[in-house]
């Protein structure tokens, strides 16, 4: 999914104008980059949490050389699934099971 594919959808199930759509979905993302750029955690309830993380610079190894080189610190972002979210995924891949056993198990056609 794209962001033009949010903004689809904001159009459709809101009911604005696909420019008002636009900004808003535009809105909401500025709004998380800065909170995120100021290394505060965004938790959205039923959804997760994104956190920024500090890493320590490290030694790594170059794959094809062996070489040791140093990998330089640096923040990263993290997600964490909500459990309300990890139940909607495995509820949606258990539904997909069940239709596939239950194709798997209809009698064949005339």
């Amino acid at each position: 999914m794209t962001k033009a594919d949010i903004i689809e959808s904001v159009y459709e199930k809101v009911g604005f104008s696909k420019k008002e759509a636009a900004e808003i979905v535009e809105m909401v993302f500025d709004t998380i980059k800065e909170t995120l750029e100021h290394s505060e955690k965004i938790k959205i309830s039923g959804f997760g949490n994104f956190i920024v993380r500090d890493k320590k610079s490290r030694v790594g190894r170059n794959p094809q050389t062996g070489e040791e080189i140093e990998i330089s610190a640096r923040r990263v972002l993290t997600f964490r699934p909500s459990q309300v979210l990890k139940n909607a995924l495995n509820a949606s891949a258990e539904a997909a099971e069940e239709a596939k056993r239950a194709a798997g198990q209809s009698p064949p056609s005339a």
